[in-house]
């Protein structure tokens, strides 16, 4: 991905140097991050998980930190994926008569406190609505590329766009539409309304890939194969073929490999939000 030219963003908050305890959870205990862990081990949004796990008063532990090269480039280089999602949403938002609001990228090292509750850097990168920010610990790309076999610098960047594109459905209302209908459904009525919804933010990355690369072609060789890659790597049948050596569909929460790489392909392609409306479809 040719990215060493691209803008930086401001949007940044780093807090790799502070340690976080769980101590200190009302309402769950250490049960509720062992709740997420598992959710997030089967390919659940933790999210959901934490919004019911009480709220958290943190042991906050400050600590001066160094960081090799390695790091302090792969930071580097978050700044500069933020940014371009900036400019293509502020852009898409300007399209439609409507202002963009920019999230925060918070990078945390082993634990981190939200408004959305305490959570552990196994469970993954997450988004969460109630502060409006992305949370990611970034050694999670060394999972992304040895344990879902998805290396590569655009894999990276499409696990942002990704949760920018869960920070577009929150700022549309989608978010909202979406929490409120699952409080009224079946767990398993409610589940296909998420990886509905997860789906829908696969395709908003799409359509990021698809302008940033019209208007600054930042695409090389591989890219597109290296961002589908990251998709089935987090596939739900995926996952739970891994954690239990058999599917159940009806759990999903994000969406089948083949959904999602399918999904993202849409958005690249046609760059177009409108083409992104997973709740139209009878079948996905």
């Amino acid at each position: 991905m040719r990215w060493e030219r691209g803008r930086r963003s401001d949007n940044i908050e780093d807090r790799r140097g502070i340690r976080v305890s769980g101590k200190g959870i009302a309402g769950g205990g250490i049960g509720a991050i062992v709740l997420a862990l598992v959710a997030m081990y089967f390919g659940m949004d933790p999210a959901v998980v934490l919004n019911q796990a009480g709220t958290l008063a943190p042991a906050q532990d400050e600590q001066p930190a160094t960081f090799s090269p390695e790091e302090e480039r792969l930071k580097e280089f978050m700044s500069v994926v933020l940014a371009d999602t900036e400019d293509v949403w502020g852009t898409l938002f300007q399209g439609s008569g409507q202002r963009y609001q920019q999230p925060k990228l918070v990078l945390f090292s082993g634990a981190v406190q939200s408004a959305c509750g305490f959570a552990e850097a196994a469970m993954g990168p997450f988004y969460c609505p109630g502060d409006q920010k992305l949370y990611l610990d970034m050694s999670f790309f060394n999972d992304l590329a040895q344990r879902h076999d998805a290396p590569g610098d655009f894999a990276q960047a499409y696990v942002v766009a990704h949760e920018v594109g869960h920070h577009v459905l929150t700022l549309l209302g989608v978010s909202e539409q979406v929490h409120a209908a699952r409080s009224r459904a079946s767990q398993t009525e409610g589940n296909a309304l998420q990886v509905r919804m997860e789906l829908q933010a696969d395709c908003f990355a799409g359509v990021w890939a698809h302008h940033a690369n019209k208007q600054r072609q930042i695409l090389e060789p591989g890219d597109t194969e290296e961002a589908l890659a990251a998709a089935a790597g987090v596939g739900d049948d995926r996952l739970q073929k891994q954690a239990r050596g058999f599917v159940v569909p009806e759990s999903f929460t994000h969406g089948s490999s083949e959904q999602r790489m399918r999904w993202f392909k849409r958005g690249m392609q046609h760059g177009d939000p409108g083409q992104c409306d997973t709740f139209k479809p009878a079948q996905l």
